[in-house]
């Protein structure tokens, strides 16, 4: 009987240690991630603000896009850091824009690349008229297997949802 229960406890103890609440945001929503995650905000979901993003540890990516002139510095978290942070455990996200744009990226791609979750280019905030409050942005231009119409489907700007399967 204590066997039983001792086994028990050693499954069930490291499974509620695994998960955390996260600090609920003290701003507008500007992203959240639902899915195949264990750390959460609210049951079932890790909602963000401008701040809690800004807090991970923030990157620059160079490089160049085809909806915008020239090189460009932007600069946010990495999207594997959001997705270490939420205890993410899929495959795939499915990422929604606020104009319903959604397409299916694989994990596996954040992965392999600094794949950013832009919040400046330029030095300059993002916002809903240039592409913000935030764009997922490749390194396309330090790995030419990134320069495809495919990977262009992946630069979601204005992303509000990141859902993990």
């Amino acid at each position: 009987m204590i066997a039983s229960i001792l086994t028990l406890l050693l499954v069930l103890v490291p499974a509620s240690l695994s998960a955390e609440t996260l600090p609920p945001p003290q701003g507008k929503v500007i992203l959240t991630v639902t899915g195949r995650i264990s750390n959460t905000t609210a049951p079932g979901r890790a909602e963000f603000d401008r701040s809690a993003l800004e807090a991970l540890k923030q990157h620059q990516i160079r490089t160049t896009s085809v909806w915008t002139d020239g090189v460009g510095t932007f600069e946010g978290p990495l999207l594997c850091d959001l997705l270490d942070r939420v205890g993410a455990t899929g495959e795939t996200l499915s990422a929604r824009a606020l104009n319903d744009y959604a397409v299916e990226i694989p994990i596996e791609d954040c992965r392999k690349y600094p794949v950013l979750l832009a919040l400046k280019r330029n030095g300059r905030d993002l916002h809903r008229r240039d592409k913000g409050p935030i764009w997922i942005v490749y390194p396309r231009d330090d790995y030419s297997e990134l320069q495809s119409e495919q990977i262009n489907t992946r630069w979601v700007w204005q992303l509000e949802r990141l859902e993990v399967r």
